[in-house]
């Protein structure tokens, strides 16, 4: 079966339109050409501001002028993930979506429903004949997944409709009315590179088969992390036989849970065996730890060609012991929501750059602003203890939940209506652009729901088809039952 087969096919033909239109975060221009080429198909009212961000506008059809404007939301961005030794460029292939049974996945990538199968909706609505709404104003936002800067450049006065219904989350009959903040803390080392001893033997070191995940989503859930586990055998074999560091990298975005880490080291030849002794008794323990939450952990070692240089010893000895003491996953549980993670951090990344630097990228959220400042501090802390030079962004916002919110009542009544049972009343612990819309809109009633999305910001990333349809119907009912103004 073709993706454009599924059901609802209107947005499902959307959906696939947008899979063949690469969307790197800060990379948008071929997204916004597509819907700016969309919008004067379909002879939608469209503008742009500055940042990127696209509003378009559509009347209300005949019976419902009376409705109050709702304001459906989206971002056009995607994470570019992609498993090792898959061919892919980002900036011009498209993706290569699989439908096997009830999910739909890409072949070796992200998929991009996060959060292109809101855009499709989005698209959708715009571009029926017959579906009953009223007013509509369908905001994309560019570069959430990067620092949610399309949102925070956008200006009062852009949109101006009271209601906004969010299409950025990940389970089918949940509605979410909250969500994290966050910020984001790097520490960053110079290095002297010195000539690689000829007298060593050289080892590539590597941590694969990770699941890894979305930083919000799915911290809660015990999954590897290619950073700690590569930074834990260093450290160990370290304290065995003296090595010298050549190359790290690990991880990739700032919120997704690293899946893949490698590091290239140089030792005494007669210590390789006792290495690999070393690596199989830890990868041994390493997949006892993981055994249900990341089972196809894989921790390999392979002899390497002499590297041109090696990192100094002092900066290489303070690198590993900052990546073993920088903490990671879950901090604190939520006392007002039950099964909520209040706060967390993730060790994102650890990246080799220009100029001789190595930068670890780690992100921090809470649904506590002070709480977040706090494991925030703790970061910053482990860096400057290290001499790491430390810095950090602005952050974002959290979105405090209302439950006396009036369209969370419509999408209540519209869900149990519709499928006889009760919506979960959610907040969630990743990031949405909710809250800095607030910032600007201080009057904006919202919610935020989507279709059902497993591992996320992985190559894993997965739709459940039967949900979309699901997740559609409510929405439509959801934009009719609005009481009048």
């Amino acid at each position: 079966m073709k993706i454009t087969d599924l059901n609802p096919e209107i947005v499902w033909k959307f959906f696939h339109e947008i899979t063949q239109v690469p969307r790197p975060s800060k990379r948008e221009e071929k997204i916004i050409m597509y819907l700016e080429a969309f919008a004067q198909r379909y002879n939608i009212a469209v503008k742009k501001d500055e940042a990127g961000n696209i509003l378009m506008s559509k009347p209300a059809t005949p019976g419902y002028e009376n409705l109050p404007t709702v304001i459906l939301q989206s971002h056009v961005d995607m994470v570019c993930e992609k498993n090792s030794g898959k061919d892919f460029d980002f900036d011009s292939d498209p993706i290569q979506t699989i439908v096997a049974g009830e999910w739909l996945h890409a072949d070796g990538t992200t998929l991009g429903a996060d959060n292109g199968i809101g855009m499709a909706a989005q698209l959708a609505v715009l571009a029926s004949e017959d579906i009953e709404h009223g007013a509509v104003e369908c905001l994309f936002t560019v570069d959430e997944e990067t620092g949610l800067t399309g949102a925070n450049a956008l200006k009062e006065g852009f949109m101006t409709g009271k209601i906004l219904l969010n299409l950025d989350s990940e389970d089918e009959g949940e509605l979410f009315i909250g969500c994290a903040g966050g910020k984001d803390t790097q520490g960053a080392f110079t290095y002297t590179p010195e000539d690689a001893p000829g007298n060593l033997q050289y080892l590539r070191i590597s941590v694969t088969g990770l699941n890894g995940g979305h930083s919000g989503g799915d911290i809660h859930k015990g999954l590897g992390n290619a950073n700690k586990i590569l930074a834990r055998f260093l450290y160990m074999l370290k304290e065995k036989h003296p090595f010298v560091l050549s190359r790290i990298d690990g991880g990739n975005l700032r919120n997704a849970i690293a899946r893949e880490a490698y590091a290239v080291i140089g030792v005494q030849p007669g210590a390789k065996e006792d290495a690999r002794i070393l690596l199989n008794t830890f990868a041994a323990d390493v997949e006892n730890e993981l055994k249900h939450a990341d089972p196809k952990v894989e921790l390999l070692m392979e002899s390497a060609e002499q590297p041109a240089f090696i990192i100094d010893t002092a900066t290489a000895e303070k690198l590993i012991l900052t990546l073993l003491a920088c903490p990671h996953g879950v901090i604190a549980m939520s006392h007002d929501i039950e099964g909520l993670v209040e706060t967390s951090t993730n060790l994102a990344s650890v990246k080799m750059k220009e100029g001789n630097t190595i930068v670890i990228g780690t992100s921090q959220r809470s649904s506590i602003d002070s709480s977040k400042i706090a494991i925030a501090d703790t970061v910053v802390s482990v860096f400057k203890l290290s001499g790491a030079e430390v810095s950090q962004g602005d952050g974002y916002p959290g979105w405090t939940p209302n439950p006396n919110s009036n369209i969370l009542k419509v999408a209540e009544e519209s869900y149990k209506r519709l499928f006889g049972k009760e919506p979960k009343i959610m907040a969630i612990h990743a990031g949405l652009e909710c809250g800095l819309f607030l910032e600007k809109y201080p009057y904006l009633d919202m919610i935020s729901f989507g279709p059902t999305l497993r591992d996320v910001h992985s190559p894993g990333e997965k739709i459940n088809i039967p949900t979309v349809a699901l997740w559609w119907q409510h929405l439509l009912d959801v934009l009719k039952s609005i009481p009048a103004k």
